[in-house]
């Protein structure tokens, strides 16, 4: 059974940075992508950032210029560096990966930022 496990959520005040990691394990097949989705309170699930492995990076237009998504695909990772975190960037955090023809799930690592 394929296993992602986000890690690095925490409190943060407006302009503070966090870094998030995303591992997964057991799987049989290559990770293929890897992205950072997030959902506020009374929201939808949205892409934060995405990178798959044919070199296609995208981001959110909020956090352009802000969050970094990086991979080491030696240690099946996926990372986000948040910087000059706001507010509205509260929310849970989720690593999703893909793996052969599958979506896999992790389950999230909330990041909350004060005013």
């Amino acid at each position: 059974q394929v296993q992602v496990v986000e890690s690095g959520g925490g409190l943060v005040h407006t302009g503070g940075s966090l870094k998030l990691a995303c591992v997964v394990s057991g799987n049989r097949y290559p990770v293929y992508a890897m992205g950072w989705y997030r959902q506020a309170p009374g929201g939808q699930r949205e892409l934060v950032a995405s990178n798959n492995n044919v070199g296609r990076t995208e981001y959110e237009d909020s956090v352009k210029g802000r969050f970094t998504i990086s991979r080491d695909n030696a240690k099946n990772t996926a990372y986000l560096q948040m910087n000059a975190l706001k507010p509205e960037d509260t929310a849970m955090y989720y690593c999703n990966a893909e793996v052969g023809s599958s979506d896999y799930w992790g389950e999230g690592t909330l990041v909350t930022v004060s005013a």
